[in-house]
């Protein structure tokens, strides 16, 4: 397999496809790419493509296929995260959540026309980083680890007793 740089593309079904392309571009921020034909819409945002593509057969917007549980919009800043959240309350875009501190950064959801579920949120950059924050766990030292200096040993999880099947 070779290395895997990054996810090019999501593809959508959706329901209006002139609706959707218009939530996407005016208020979630993707830039038109271009349309092919009439049923499908390429936007754009960096190096990141969103795909929408007219369904054949039209589901109600409260009837979700749960395939793609959600997927994320990723912003620089907690600051921007909670300016987002403002902007799509005075759009009408309904909230799921409200914006909240997560492990790594800030995070709210939203839903688009068709009830896909997207994530907003910033992030440090910590829950994918390829050193551990404390690297002395025991799965650190099965593969190896050193602690880094000044480091503090996190406790060895103590063994979980195994039951006993009562013989009848």
């Amino acid at each position: 397999m070779p290395n895997l740089t990054g996810i090019s593309q999501i593809t959508l079904r959706v329901n209006d496809l002139r609706k959707s392309e218009e939530f996407y571009t005016k208020i979630i921020g993707f830039k038109l790419h271009h349309r092919l034909g009439i049923n499908m819409t390429y936007l754009q945002a960096e190096r990141d493509m969103l795909v929408l593509v007219r369904a054949e057969t039209p589901s109600p917007t409260d009837c979700r296929d749960i395939r793609v549980d959600h997927f994320g919009l990723r912003l620089a800043t907690d600051s921007e995260v909670d300016d987002a959240a403002l902007f799509f309350r005075e759009n009408g875009v309904h909230l799921l959540t409200s914006p909240a501190r997560r492990r790594d950064g800030r995070a709210f959801f939203i839903l688009d026309p068709d009830g896909n579920m997207i994530e907003v949120y910033s992030s440090t950059g910590e829950v994918f980083a390829t050193d551990d924050v404390n690297p002395d766990t025991p799965s650190s030292r099965r593969r190896g680890r050193k602690p880094k200096a000044g480091a503090t040993p996190r406790p060895e999880r103590p063994a979980v007793p195994k039951r006993r099947r009562s013989r009848k």
